[in-house]
């Protein structure tokens, strides 16, 4: 199905209908108001186009690649031409493979696990644990934040010229300097500060040194067009339930040799091809070399379906016009928010960074669990407050520890107590003006006016009084 130019430019001005959007909910200081969702960075809400197509999809569910009736004949086309659709939609090469899986962490879980022996890991301290933590079983080079996009990419050349030059690190010893099997990991947006990262320099740089990279696009894929071949990237993660499919699904798409020539990431049906018994009691495995290598049991295939459902649906939106109005909004809350004296916005790389809907701030004398909790009981606003599962860059730009183990949650404070984490509002394209701009006058009244309510601390969080 296609749209027309100008259904593609009324998007322009026009959110994409979500669910949820006429959702009314409690005040404390009474009566009702629509709920304004600004937590996409977290999980986006579901586009409405998503929900019918698995509504009329959901009576034909059949079981995937291994029944012979027509519902399993139906359920694997849709299941294969979803792969095809993804594919299309990230700018996949010929050769790229698309491996379906539960999320963003779960696909870089998995490429963790399929890395070459002796394989060295390079990763910013910037980045969503999702991308920092997999890795345990390689040698991983931690990078210091950069404080711009020259010094991100400056910082990765030195530490990738400065690779261990042992015979052992060495795929081809007749051959000098550091050539052994090494993977980048970045993000292409962060999902603190917004702020886009230079993931074509960042490719570059690390395949000149030998390396490849992987771009964490949990952030990028649903704020901005999306092009493996033109980033020159490895491979890309991303999750569903970012990209207005909240069904459990995420994607790993890329180059297919590491993949093929590691173990499954789980054993059992529909990883294997031939399976059988041996004399000696044992049993003779062969593994497919396809993506169903790593994709063993049932798939989601209503999971799959939807990521398809939404990649379309953008596409045929017109991305550069969702960009174009997202861009708006991003103008809007930055100049709103510098309109009031006590708000601090986080930033990495400087208050004029090119970013996504995804903005991070501190408020001068409040708890941030405390300012958000009043945010949603008092304005019926859902934004976010912690360190964002990205505890290192968050006590960085807060100027406190970055080695300070913390917690996700907020912090043992009483409201007005110097906040220890952050609050963070984020956006995309089904956010209606209107959420904006109350948003903006909750900030500016809570700060000037104070909280009409009365909170305590529960468990670690604000929440109202009684």
């Amino acid at each position: 199905m296609s749209v027309s130019t100008a259904a593609a430019d009324q998007t322009v001005c026009t959110p994409l209908p979500v669910l949820g959007r006429d959702v009314l909910v409690p005040l404390v200081t009474g009566g009702e108001v629509t709920y304004a969702a600004l937590d996409y960075a977290a999980s986006a809400p579901a586009l409405q186009r998503v929900w019918d197509d698995v509504a009329a999809y959901a009576p034909y569910y059949g079981s995937v690649h291994r029944g012979a009736g027509y519902l399993s004949q139906l359920s694997t086309d849709l299941f294969e031409s979803s792969r095809a659709t993804v594919a299309e939609f990230l700018g996949c090469r010929d050769s790229d493979q698309v491996v379906f899986t539960r999320s963003t962490t779960d696909s870089l879980n998995l490429l963790a696990a399929a890395l070459p022996a002796g394989c060295q890991v390079f990763v910013f301290e910037t980045e969503h644990h999702a991308s920092l933590l997999p890795w345990r079983d390689a040698e991983v080079n931690f990078l210091n934040a950069p404080r711009t996009p020259a010094q991100a990419v400056e910082t990765l050349e030195r530490a990738l010229a400065d690779r261990d030059p042992s015979p052992s690190s060495r795929t081809d010893s007749s051959r000098g300097g550091p050539i052994g099997p090494a993977l980048v990991c970045v993000t292409g947006a962060s999902n603190v500060t917004g702020e886009l990262w230079p993931v074509k320099e960042l490719a570059a740089a690390a395949h000149a040194h030998g390396a490849r990279i992987v771009l964490d696009a949990a952030q990028l894929a649903p704020h901005h067009p999306l092009d493996i071949a033109e980033l020159d990237v490895d491979w890309v993660a991303f999750s569903g339930h970012k990209l207005y499919a909240p069904f459990g699904s995420g994607v790993l798409a890329g180059r297919a040799d590491w993949l093929q020539s590691a173990e499954p990431y789980l054993a059992g049906g529909g990883a294997s091809r031939k399976v059988a018994r041996r004399a000696d009691g044992g049993v003779d495995v062969e593994w497919h070399t396809t993506a169903a290598r790593h994709e063993a049991g049932s798939p989601n295939v209503i999971g799959v379906y939807s990521i398809a459902s939404a990649c379309k649906a953008l596409t045929e939106a017109g991305f550069d016009s969702l960009v174009e109005r997202e861009q708006a909004l991003v103008t809007k809350v930055l100049e709103g928010l510098a309109e009031v004296g006590a708000v601090r916005v986080l930033s990495l790389f400087g208050d004029d960074a090119p970013r996504v809907g995804v903005i991070s701030f501190v408020v001068e004398g409040w708890n941030s669990s405390h300012f958000a909790a009043a945010l949603s009981a008092e304005y019926g606003i859902g934004v976010r407050d912690g360190l964002f599962c990205a505890h290192p860059l968050v006590r960085t730009l807060l100027g406190s520890d970055p080695q300070d183990p913390g917690e996700c949650g907020a912090p043992e404070a009483e409201p007005g107590e110097r906040s220890l984490n952050a609050i963070r509002v984020s956006f995309g394209a089904g956010t209606p003006d209107e959420h904006v701009e109350r948003f903006l006058r909750a900030v500016r009244e809570l700060v000037e006016d104070g909280a009409k309510w009365n909170y305590r601390t529960e468990e670690g969080r604000c929440v109202p009084a009684v």
